[in-house]
């Protein structure tokens, strides 16, 4: 039970992913939510591509998903390449456009978003599931 006395469960931490493509993020964010288990799961939502569907990244889209997610335990958001690290680096410096308490993570995207949701889920803090998803680059495939 909450500290209010009610069945609430806590607030997890929300994971927006941020590709050039609306499909590519869409995919990570299925792949995510499949290998993470049963149950219920941290919000996360895919932020790709353009509002008009093209390849690239919109600041509009990803500050709609990260106040989708946003339960209040902060925002981890992980990114494909480079022109999303600077979109998302410029929406954290404006300081209004992101909910309180996102992140940009430094992870890789497809692992790191895998990494980041199951931690989010078990109810990591955001510190947990930025730890989580920046350790998927030690992750060996040999």
């Amino acid at each position: 039970m909450s500290a209010g006395g009610t069945d609430t469960p806590a607030a997890r931490v929300g994971i927006v992913l941020v590709s050039h493509s609306a499909a590519v993020a869409a995919a990570v964010a299925e792949l995510a939510r499949g290998l993470a288990g049963g149950g219920v799961t941290a919000p996360v939502l895919p932020a790709g591509g353009t509002p008009d569907g093209g390849l690239g990244t919109s600041a509009e889209l990803i500050a709609e998903a990260a106040r989708a997610v946003d339960g209040g335990a902060g925002v981890a958001l992980l990114v494909d390449l480079g022109s999303a690290v600077l979109t998302v680096k410029a929406l954290l410096a404006e300081g209004d456009e992101l909910p309180e308490g996102a992140r940009l993570v430094d992870a890789p995207f497809v692992e790191g978003a895998v990494a980041a949701l199951v931690t989010a889920s078990a109810g990591g803090d955001l510190d947990a599931v930025a730890a989580a998803a920046s350790e998927a680059y030690a992750y060996r495939k040999e």
